[in-house]
C-alpha cells in the first residue's frame, strides 16, 4: 500500500510497526484512516478507502 501511495499520489510514505492488529494511516501527523477493532481480526480498510482519505487530506491542504 505504501508503494502504491508513493507511485500514484507522489507522496512521501513511511511504515512503522505498531501493535498487533493496528492499522492507522497518518497524513502530516493527522490520522486519516484507522483499522479499528476489526483490525484485530485481520479486516483492514480497503486500499481505495485509504487512497481516498489521503487524497481528501491533500486537497484540504492545497
Amino acid at each position: 500500500m505504501a508503494a502504491s501511495l508513493r507511485r500514484e499520489l507522489g507522496v512521501e510514505v513511511s511504515l512503522e510497526e505498531g501493535d498487533y492488529g493496528e492499522f492507522t494511516v497518518l497524513a502530516d501527523g493527522v490520522e486519516v484512516v484507522r483499522g479499528g477493532l476489526l483490525g484485530f481480526l485481520g479486516v483492514l480498510p480497503s486500499a481505495s478507502r485509504v487512497r481516498a482519505r489521503v487524497e481528501e487530506k491533500l486537497r484540504r491542504e492545497s
